[in-house]
């Protein structure tokens, strides 16, 4: 099974559409099963297609970019909040084939999509080789932000994700840097979650930011590993390589992606 988390920082680049014709490309070289994109934007005066989703919601450009090469991928897309007061803000899964479920709820203690900080979670599950997987996409806030607690978000999401009682992964942008001891990453591993980079066979240095980033003013100007694939079990790990990051593959996004193999 192969994995890919990304945020893609959409309608915020330079060069956008070229940037996301290069994701369609790597994705359909690739063969990924399921993709988690956060920072999925689309113009709140664009106008509506079908639901929610609007003309140039990222997602739904990007997927017909994939049929463009004969690869169809379906998707979920999930409005967070409203961003830099002209975007529809969501998180969006790809996915082969069907699913049996798709959830979104509010975690932390805001459900006011006016305001920036407010976070959902994404679920798709899914029939694996027989078993039932849960995928989460994950755009979580600040370690003790007093705003929007990402103590409660995580906590929030964990009891849900437990109580289903499936395997599995969390996978997106965590804004906690796994290099900061006593903070959200360890937070997250004491709650007996694994890191797949962790657990990785072959693996590189995991970085996925390079110095500030919107949201980081005033934190940690270093580079960060703060995006993650997560799971709940033990698995076998083949590689976690980080991409997307001009070593491997061209840079798209101010993050870079995470892409795991499991065995």
């Amino acid at each position: 099974m192969k994995l890919l988390t990304l945020n893609c920082h959409s309608w915020q680049e330079e060069n956008q559409i070229d940037k996301m014709k290069y994701l369609a490309e790597v994705i359909v070289q690739e063969g990924y099963d399921i993709i988690a994109l956060q920072e999925v934007n689309q113009l709140i005066e664009d106008k509506i297609v079908c639901k929610d989703i609007r003309e140039r919601n990222f997602s739904l450009i990007l997927s017909d970019e994939l049929k463009k090469y004969g690869v169809n991928y379906n998707f979920v897309w999930d409005y967070h909040h409203v961003g830099y007061d002209i975007f529809h803000e969501g998180t969006s899964i790809l996915y082969k084939g069907e699913i049996d479920e798709h959830q979104s709820e509010f975690i932390g203690s805001s459900k006011d999509t006016k305001f920036w900080k407010s976070r959902k979670f994404s679920m798709i599950s899914k029939e694996i080789e027989g078993e039932r997987i849960d995928f989460y996409n994950c755009h979580l806030g600040w370690w003790n932000d007093p705003e929007n607690s990402f103590q409660q978000q995580v906590d929030n999401l964990l009891e849900f994700a437990n109580k289903r009682g499936n395997r599995y992964f969390l996978m997106g942008d965590f804004n906690n840097d796994a290099n900061i001891r006593g903070e959200g990453y360890d937070y997250l591993i004491q709650k007996g979650l694994k890191d797949t980079y962790s657990h990785a066979l072959e693996k590189d240095d995991g970085i996925t930011v390079l110095g500030v980033i919107a949201g980081w003013e005033g934190k940690c100007s270093a580079s960060k590993r703060i995006d993650f694939i997560l799971t709940n079990r033990e698995l076998e790990i083949k590689s976690s390589n980080v991409i997307f990051n001009s070593k491997n593959k061209d840079i798209i996004s101010d993050h870079f992606g995470v892409a795991v193999e499991t065995f």
